[in-house]
């Protein structure tokens, strides 16, 4: 099939290379299996050949996983998206604007500035929307800031006024949340983690009231809905059996659309 656009095609930076090196996915893969990634994640001119021989007419490109999320200093965090966003205009978009198009990266450790942030990455740089690598760490690499918590509904307020998608990328589940991975370490990523990670991640932005609010709101997930459609009935049917049993409702106190 020719005219192929794909979403998930990520990229790295220099910069962002200390995040990626020390990952524990790259160390899961092997060492020349990450050589060969890196390379391609740096490779603009590799990237648009692969793209020809698989027929592939655009790439939306994206920094990879963890990104600024894993970033514990807010403002450290801000200026490495700004600077990131920066350089894939100017060596990856700008190479090629027909065929090369990015989402932006984005720190919610602001939610303020990471609106701010989307805005000029769309406006000013040409960038189609952003992907967020699941949840932000603030304060430590074993807290979380999830995506349907109160204080990033300032970002999502933006994205619904700048009619936006958000992908909702993968990343490992919290240090302290691994137990059930112990003695299997390969499940912990891109194997299983993720996905479960990133389904449960989805069904918080569900029943948050996220959509209700921001109707016109648009979360790409990828990989086959992380699961999701396999098991969004048994989902429904046993939080609407919950909620007739014992009132359960959303935050707002409203009943959620699922």
């Amino acid at each position: 099939m020719k005219g192929k656009i794909v979403l998930e095609e990520h990229l790295s930076t220099p910069l962002n290379n200390s995040l990626w090196d020390a990952c524990s996915e790259a160390a899961r893969n092997g060492k020349a299996y990450m050589e060969d990634v890196e390379s391609r994640l740096l490779d603009v001119d590799r990237r648009l050949e692969e793209m020809d021989r698989n027929g592939i007419d655009m790439a939306i490109v994206s920094l990879t996983s963890p990104g600024a999320q894993s970033i514990i200093d807010p403002r450290e965090a801000v200026e490495f998206t700004r600077k990131t966003n920066d350089e894939i205009n100017e060596n990856f978009t700008s190479r090629d604007p027909a065929r090369l198009r990015a989402f932006a990266t984005v720190a919610l450790q602001s939610p303020r500035e990471a609106a701010d942030e989307l805005e000029r990455a769309v406006k000013e740089l040409g960038m189609l929307g952003a992907l967020i690598n699941g949840y932000t760490n603030v304060g430590s690499a074993d807290s979380a800031q999830y995506l349907d918590e109160a204080p990033v509904w300032e970002f999502w307020d933006r994205v619904a006024q700048l009619e936006v998608p958000v992908y909702l990328h993968p990343r490992e589940p919290l240090p302290g949340q691994q137990r059930i991975y112990e003695g299997y370490a390969s499940l912990v990523g891109s194997a299983w983690g993720f996905a479960h990670e990133t389904a449960t991640h989805a069904i918080r932005l569900m029943l948050s009231g996220l959509f209700d609010r921001y109707p016109n709101l648009s979360i790409i997930l990828g990989h086959l809905g992380e699961g999701l459609p396999l098991m969004l009935p048994r989902l429904e049917h046993r939080l609407k059996m919950q909620r007739k049993a014992s009132g359960l409702a959303r935050p707002d106190g409203q009943s959620a659309n699922i």
